[in-house]
């Protein structure tokens, strides 16, 4: 990673003579608020800088290619798993450099269908890197409406929160379309835990939207699951880490009664409070994917995020929020 950091930083200075560009983003997490947020509730997302996403494009008169983990060689041949990022090249394309095609490069630590922003943060750093290969510098608002443009094609009608959150600098408060940063009075140290299991958020979705119709239960949990959100903004401003972590456990317990946990999901909750977690839920859309675990201090943090390896996590990382006034 650092050497292509560095190659990056030479695309940058050469930008408008060479054509080649790069773009950033990161990974998210949904702390409070899934599944209600489809609702019109609000929800509470954080940047995730520990899971960064790098893109290097380079404009180019022939054909376009992509080189990825996932897959290699040209845009046309590319696999339906990556809709979404051939979406977002020729969507940027079409944008900044409608004459070109690009070799597209993506370097992603983001774990692929677990919930933490992949495909939005991947599509972002995109069309960051088209818009710098062709000499500009697209605005919040562009880069918001382009990275929708690839959401789409992964999730069909997306809110718009994972396109705020992975250019995000801070943890916000979603309301569809409105974002509001959030105060943080103290600092909060978490661990994501990745049960190796893809997320299934359009499924999901569809199952409490049928349940929520036929059990009055369900819509009430969805209603507590919106007030635990909107309660938490107050906790993070007072840096209160204990009414945090018991949102935490009380939102994972909403989120299993609406049926989008999972047995694996389940089972690195409840690992990661034995080991000492002040609190631990899913995160996102369920069914699959990740979990997200609060501790007290960073060292805590990574001696949960070896525990929770070492009970069949496939992955887990310490990540923070610091104070902001």
């Amino acid at each position: 990673m650092q050497q292509f950091e560095m190659r990056g930083a030479d695309t940058l200075t050469q930008m408008p003579k060479l054509g080649r560009g790069v773009g950033r983003a990161h990974g998210k997490a949904i702390l409070f608020g899934e599944h209600a947020v489809v609702y019109g509730a609000p929800a509470i997302a954080f940047p995730v800088n520990v899971l960064p996403v790098t893109v290097n494009a380079t404009l180019t008169p022939a054909a376009s290619t992509i080189e990825s983990e996932l897959y290699t060689g040209p845009l046309e041949r590319a696999p339906r798993r990556l809709a979404p990022v051939v979406a977002a090249i020729r969507t940027a394309l079409n944008m900044f450099a409608p004459k070109s095609g690009a070799k597209i490069a993506i370097y992603s630590d983001i774990p692929y269908e677990r919930g933490l922003g992949s495909s939005a943060a991947v599509a972002s750093a995109i069309v960051e890197a088209v818009a710098h290969a062709a000499g500009q510098d697209p605005n919040a608002t562009e880069l918001f409406d382009l990275t929708q443009v690839g959401e789409r094609v992964a999730h069909g009608n997306p809110s718009g929160m994972d396109a705020h959150a992975v250019q995000s600098t801070q943890i916000f408060r979603y309301r569809k379309p409105n974002v509001e940063p959030i105060r943080v009075g103290g600092a909060f140290y978490f661990v994501i835990a990745d049960t190796g299991v893809p997320g299934a958020t359009r499924e999901a979705v569809a199952g409490v939207a049928q349940r929520k119709a036929a059990d009055p239960r369900v819509d009430a949990a969805i209603g507590e699951l919106a007030r635990v959100a909107e309660e938490s903004v107050a906790d993070f401003e007072d840096g209160d880490l204990a009414a945090i972590g018991a949102k935490m456990n009380r939102a994972h317990g909403l989120l299993r009664a609406i049926g989008v946990s999972s047995p694996e999901l389940d089972h690195l909750v409840d690992t990661a409070r034995r080991a000492g977690a002040m609190g631990a839920k899913l995160t996102g859309g369920g069914i699959g994917g990740c979990i997200l675990a609060l501790a007290p201090t960073l060292p805590e943090a990574e001696r949960i995020a070896g525990v929770l390896r070492g009970a069949g996590a496939k992955g887990a990382w310490a990540t923070w929020l610091e104070p902001i006034d």
